[in-house]
């Protein structure tokens, strides 16, 4: 886990004063961070991307932002899902436009029951794709998605995230769960 050194020096834009809440929420947060994202593993040992470097990646996409720091625990979670998400769909456009697309298999459980798999960078992009479009539809759909596939949410924690009661929550997982499985399998 990435430690703050009580002596480290500040970032450019940011004093060491300001980004401390911040620091400290990142660390507290950091181990349920890399399970989630070693929950997205990839399955070809070439891939460079691993569940370390995902949450780092995703770390310098926020740390220049002290003001995430005043964030509840839930929120943060739900902020750090959308930069990983980020990651990972740039670093599958990066991988296609050098042309790699492969046999790397990511895999993509919407639930503990149920598996779909993702072949390619080109699934990979196919499911941000049908997030875009979802979020069209339902953009408080498509961010329980997200915090919940990509920031490990509980229903609890959706539930203060998005200001809405546990039930809606499971409705709408329900729902966004099926209409994006449909849109996968096209």
């Amino acid at each position: 886990m990435p430690r703050r050194r009580e002596n480290a020096a500040p970032t450019a834009r940011t004093p060491t004063s300001e980004r401390e809440p911040l620091d400290d929420l990142f660390a507290a947060t950091y181990h349920e961070l890399r399970h989630i994202a070693s929950s997205l593993k990839r399955h070809d040992g070439s891939v460079t991307l691993n569940p370390t470097a995902l949450v780092n990646e995703a770390w310098l996409r926020m740390s220049d932002s002290p003001q995430l720091g005043a964030l509840s625990r839930a929120h943060f979670k739900a902020v750090a899902a959308r930069a990983m998400r980020r990651v990972l769909i740039d670093a599958a456009r990066r991988r296609n436009a050098r042309k790699r697309a492969g046999n790397d298999t990511v895999v993509i459980a919407f639930d503990e029951s149920t598996e779909q798999r993702i072949a390619r960078d080109d699934d990979v992009l196919g499911l941000d794709a049908a997030l875009q479009d979802l979020a069209r539809l339902d953009p408080r759909q498509a961010s329980l998605v997200e915090y919940r596939y990509f920031g490990g949410l509980t229903v609890s924690e959706l539930a203060e995230t998005l200001g809405v009661s546990e039930t809606t929550v499971e409705r709408d997982w329900r729902v966004a769960k099926a209409w994006l499985k449909s849109q996968l399998s096209r």
